[in-house]
């Protein structure tokens, strides 16, 4: 997404029936058990790993480099499951679905297909993750192109356009939705007349609902209980919407104009409240949903997240408060929204979470550990993962982490 209207955004490989038995269970993107991450920000979407035992503290040349590959053009992250790592990337106007043995690199297998680079301002490729939900893969491209893959082999079981079979409209720097399986559904944010929210059958790409009319955001879709219903919750374009999972009705909205329409955190919800943010000096809120009414308990401009979301851990929210080049890491208070803590030098960047410390990736590369406490900012590693401007979430799984720059360079850190 742009800072400005011109300047925008060892084990083996596993084989034959384990590796089929593997990828099979659980059964779906929402059950997430230890060593692996299913979907982009993981199961649930709260971005927080259960991995524990990794190491958290390293000598000053940093957690050691276990491969290094590129994958192509893009800011798509990782999922993992059965010791294969999925992401996408686009090489001379072809984007690739890579599986990838996690523990060494190696290619299990690719698809590809025709999709122009796209540079958009910004490096351009690919801007969705891989979901994972059983056997299948579910991929999207930033033109509007769906897959559904065969995990295990790659093949196609089925496929949509979002905009020639679904009707949608491509936002200005291109579709961003990394799909959210719910069930028996596939979710998508499409952003289209009478289609912007679409709701597929996952196994044969059927269309099972779709409704309103909101341009698509930037952001990925969300499966909660949340006021005595299963809701789907969207930050669209232009506003934040639920949705009933059953028919795709609107059961409460919020108006949130940010400056081109990017609108990128995934919500994040914990109990009855939902926590939302975005850049362009917008800010953040604390909402709570009752009654199909939505309460603004308090909005501020303490967290505004430009090009990912936050983490919050024991009432506390954790992210890049600020637009990319001039960002900084920050802790606030989530009953309140005040500053527990802020600290500069990374620009902005991505967060994630595993056993109570904050991983974050600054937007060239730096790598900073830190507990997430709300008494101050005390680092137990400050070092470079990556080399290059990174716009990507890093994930930990099995005690390795896989950072990305937007080139498309991926490593592979051992954190055990």
């Amino acid at each position: 997404m742009p800072s400005n209207p011109k300047v925008s955004l060892s084990v083996a490989m596993w084989c034959g029936s384990l590796a089929l038995a593997l990828l099979a269970g659980p059964g779906s993107a929402g059950e997430q058990a230890a060593g692996e991450w299913p979907q982009y920000y993981g199961a649930d979407r709260m971005n927080i790993s259960k991995e524990t035992g990794w190491k958290a503290e390293f000598a000053e040349g940093g957690p050691k480099e276990l491969w290094k590959i590129n994958v192509g053009v893009g800011a798509s992250s990782f999922t993992l499951r059965g010791g294969r790592l999925f992401t996408m990337g686009n090489v001379k106007d072809q984007d690739q679905v890579l599986c990838l043995e996690a523990a060494t690199g190696k290619e299990i297998w690719k698809h590809t297909y025709a999709c122009k680079l796209d540079k958009r301002s910004f490096e351009g490729g690919t801007a969705c993750t891989p979901t994972l939900d059983g056997n299948r893969v579910y991929t999207v491209s930033h033109q509007g192109h769906l897959f559904c893959l065969d995990a295990e082999k790659g093949t196609v079981v089925w496929k949509k356009h979002f905009i020639d079979d679904l009707g949608g409209k491509r936002p200005t720097w291109g579709f961003a939705c990394s799909p959210l399986v719910e069930k028996d559904l596939l979710i998508v944010d499409v952003g289209g007349k009478g289609s912007s929210t679409v709701a597929l059958d996952k196994a044969t790409g059927d269309v099972k609902w779709k409704n309103g009319d909101e341009i698509a955001g930037y952001s990925s879709p969300v499966a909660v209980d949340l006021d005595g219903k299963r809701t789907i919750i969207i930050f669209k374009g232009k506003a934040l919407v639920g949705l009933d999972v059953s028919d795709g009705k609107e059961l409460w909205r919020l108006e949130w104009k940010t400056d081109y329409d990017v609108n990128v955190a995934i919500p994040q919800v914990v109990g009855k409240t939902v926590f939302i943010s975005s850049g362009y000096n917008r800010g953040c809120a604390l909402l709570e949903i009752d009654g199909g009414k939505v309460k603004k308990l308090w909005e501020n401009k303490n967290m505004r997240n430009h090009i990912n979301g936050c983490v919050i851990l024991g009432g506390h929210v954790y992210g890049f408060d600020g637009n990319v080049g001039g960002g900084k890491l920050s802790c606030i208070d989530m009953k309140d929204g005040s500053v527990a803590w802020s600290q500069g030098g990374m620009g902005t960047g991505m967060v994630t979470s595993a056993d109570g410390k904050i991983i974050a990736i600054g937007e060239q590369g730096q790598l900073v550990i830190t507990p997430a406490a709300p008494d101050g900012f005390k680092p137990t590693f400050k070092g470079k993962a990556m080399e290059g401007h990174c716009w990507v979430v890093p994930v930990l799984c099995d005690g390795r982490l896989y950072v990305r720059n937007n080139l498309g360079d991926v490593a592979c850190l051992a954190m055990k």
